[in-house]
């Protein structure tokens, strides 16, 4: 079997290749908003659990504790996000997201199912139901070891 046919029928080169894919034609659409991809990321990791620990969200983020702060000091200067104290450990921050951000929300998730809708055009209902069971059940085997 040749060298590139391997590459293409080795599943962590192409879950790896596809996700590429994704997050460049993401990307390329966020930018009308004026978003990197470190910021829209951290937008919606808080957005789907607004107050996070700042450690927390790093690790979500797979980024160092000091990249994620740099990266926070900007969001915080342009009103995107606040850190307040953890009312339970005074030597931790946790993460807000601002009203400001809200619309901003809306356009990323209308981004991302029209980048939805193109990724899986030819992809029936009942197949696109079961690559979502068989990715999601990946994703427990792994995160349990």
């Amino acid at each position: 079997m040749p060298n590139d046919q391997l590459q293409h029928d080795n599943l962590g080169f192409l879950v790896n290749d596809v996700a590429r894919l994704l997050r460049r034609a993401f990307d390329r659409r966020v930018q009308s908003i004026g978003l990197t991809r470190s910021q829209w990321s951290v937008l919606v990791y808080l957005n789907r659990r607004d107050g996070m620990q700042q450690i927390e969200l790093a690790e979500q983020l797979d980024i160092t504790p000091i990249t994620l702060s740099g990266l926070l000091d900007r969001l915080e200067r342009d009103g995107w996000v606040e850190r307040r104290p953890d009312g339970s450990d005074r030597r931790a921050k946790r993460v807000f997201l601002t009203a400001k951000v809200a619309p901003v929300i809306k356009n990323i998730q209308r981004l991302g199912k029209e980048l939805r809708l193109e990724a899986l055009t030819g992809i029936n209902a009942r197949d696109e139901e079961k690559l979502m069971q068989l990715l999601q059940q990946m994703r427990c085997n792994l995160a349990s070891k």
